[in-house]
């Protein structure tokens, strides 16, 4: 997914805070009688007191901690995973923890609303480290049955305390015991922490490129679906939902959910960059920019966009286009190697933007004038969106790092962030000529640095526009 990126601030909000927070009570809500109210908390089967095994992600999930730690001595850190957010009346969102929480925990899919990870600094150096959620009510209680955003009768059952410490190799206490003021939420500069935890997430480790290789792998599966059903996408008056659709169907079956809104934009809807509304036609001649991506359970999500014919071919103007984005993501690939600066990916793949744009007459100057920094950019109409981001837990992660870290940092092994030109012309543009209004492509891979170059994660989904033809051929399209 292109542009602006995600923000990872931390909440300041408390678990108390947030139940100061005016009840959501409806109509739907009915009195209990004396009798239910007598028996509900009796007649029930102990529940065992379960103890998974510690769960692969949790020594990592140590050695970041340790690393925060290390970077704010003598300070008490508080990170919230959230709470539940209002959809509608009483319907919420579905829950997903913060980020930062989640990278620092191993918590993920499974975690809970309003916990909370405190980092308590010892007199000797270093933290005490403790997760604080809400532990699964006592049967005798009445947040057990009347409360229907926690109560386990309504959302099944709790984790315990014990489970979660075992799992996560982490010392656990009720939320009742966290005691929180203003001056526990301001830790140093509340600036400092949202950049560290951040920083933390541009070189991932050996478990989260694990991630993102699964990620990237169901991903191309859900590619894969939708080339599939495009007969059926193709009758329906809103086959761009269709394909939505079918893609949300393997990122639930295979995966958490889907990283972000897929985008599903055919023909001129290709040319807006976060097309989400997923309305129109999918008919057989135009192209169709498909930008989605699985999130694992682990949270941490794939970013894939290829850009298919609905017909199985190429048209000659639809292929030049094409062609060209993906001559502009190879020269970002040759560019992308440790030490160089993460912008000149971008730079490497402009100035073939720029060429090819020039070359067709597009430009009101040269193609060299059109990439100076300071008088040109007139390239940029038709690519107004950066090359790359970083990606991860979030789909643009390590979106608060310093600009030095970040833009104008190096790469270094381990990074993990697209690579993903495009070409869009609207509709409407008069500066193109009539035969290229309308046509949108982008091709965007997720690669990780290597010690000599990129591994490309996402090669096995097909790039070249005889590559294309040739998956849409054997899964039964074009044929």
């Amino acid at each position: 997914m292109s542009t602006s990126g995600e923000s990872d601030t931390i909440a300041t909000d408390t678990p108390a805070e947030a139940a100061e927070r005016p009840s959501t009570s409806t109509n739907r809500r009915q009195p209990y009688g004396t009798g239910f109210l007598d028996t509900i908390s009796t007649g029930w089967a102990e529940r065992p007191d379960l103890a998974p095994p510690q769960r692969e992600q949790a020594p990592y999930a140590a050695a970041r901690r340790e690393k925060l730690s290390a970077a704010f001595p003598g300070k008490r850190l508080v990170i919230p995973a959230g709470g539940l957010m209002q959809r509608s009346n009483d319907t919420d969102y579905p829950f997903r923890a913060h980020s930062a929480f989640s990278h620092l925990t191993g918590w993920a899919a499974d975690s809970e609303p309003d916990s909370v990870l405190v980092f308590d600094p010892r007199d000797e150096g270093g933290h005490d480290v403790t997760l604080y959620f809400r532990e699964r009510a006592d049967r005798a209680t009445s947040e057990f049955y009347a409360d229907a955003s926690i109560g386990e009768f309504w959302i099944g059952p709790r984790p315990a305390l014990s489970g979660v410490a075992g799992d996560l190799d982490l010392g656990t206490a009720h939320l009742d015991d966290f005691g929180s003021t203003d001056e526990d939420l301001v830790v140093g500069d509340d600036d400092d922490l949202t950049r560290a935890v951040s920083e933390l997430r541009l070189v991932k480790d050996e478990y989260e490129i694990a991630q993102m290789r699964l990620a990237v792998d169901t991903t191309a599966k859900g590619f894969d679906d939708i080339i599939r059903e495009l007969p059926r996408i193709i009758e329906h008056p809103r086959g761009e939902r269709i394909v939505e659709g079918v893609f949300h169907q393997r990122a639930r079956s295979d995966g958490n959910t889907v990283g972000y809104d897929t985008i599903a934009a055919s023909g001129p809807h290709a040319c807006y960059l976060h097309w989400t509304r997923n309305d129109g036609a999918v008919v057989p001649g135009d192209l169709i920019l498909i930008d989605a991506g699985v999130e694992v359970d682990s949270l941490y999500t794939a970013d894939i966009t290829r850009t298919l014919p609905v017909s199985g071919r190429f048209t000659p103007v639809q292929r030049k286009v094409y062609e060209a984005v993906r001559e502009a993501a190879d020269a970002a690939f040759a560019a992308a190697r440790p030490g160089v600066k993460f912008r000149s990916v971008h730079e490497a793949a402009m100035k073939v933007i720029a060429a090819r744009v020039a070359e067709w007459g597009l430009l009101p100057v040269t193609a060299q004038e059109a990439l100076d920094a300071e008088r040109g950019g007139q390239h940029r109409r038709y690519m107004v969106h950066g090359t790359s981001h970083h990606l991860g837990i979030d789909v643009h992660d390590c979106a608060q790092a310093r600009r030095e870290m970040y833009y104008d940092g190096e790469l270094e092994p381990g990074m993990v962030f697209t690579i993903e030109p495009g070409l869009y012309f609207q509709i409407d543009d008069l500066t193109v000529p009539e035969e290229l209004r309308g046509i949108g492509v982008r091709i965007e891979d997720d690669v990780l640095v290597t010690d000599d170059g990129v591994e490309n994660l996402s090669a096995a989904i097909p790039r070249t526009a005889d590559e294309v033809e040739a998956w849409m051929l054997r899964l039964g399209v074009g044929a």
